[in-house]
């Protein structure tokens, strides 16, 4: 069982980043980190002064208030925002990269 799927009780939501074939995303509910996580990460590790461990990113997204959106408007979400946030269940590697695309943005 997926961490996300023991709060959202629908089995056939995939994570926001994923496609679903033959499904309308207009149907499909995912939950949406509000604000974004990638926010969230940022002002946490700005107020501790060092990076975050996987520990406190994982503590971070468990704490994280969500909202369940369906799937196209979390893509228009997404676009709007100019980044697509980083995926729930796949945070600590996307924070990883996240992280890794920011200090080549920001030498």
């Amino acid at each position: 069982m997926s961490f996300l799927s023991r709060f959202f009780r629908q089995p056939s939501a995939p994570a926001a980043g994923r496609t679903t074939a033959g499904m309308d995303d207009a149907l499909v509910l995912v939950p949406v980190p509000v604000p974004a996580l990638a926010i969230l990460l940022i002002n946490l590790e700005k107020n501790k002064g060092a990076a975050l461990t996987e520990q406190e990113v994982l503590a971070a997204r468990d704490k994280a208030a969500c909202m369940t959106l369906p799937l196209s408007q979390k893509r228009l979400m997404d676009e709007k925002r100019g980044y697509q946030d980083i995926d729930p269940e796949n945070v600590w590697l996307e924070w990883q990269a996240f992280c890794a695309e920011r200090a080549r943005s920001n030498p």
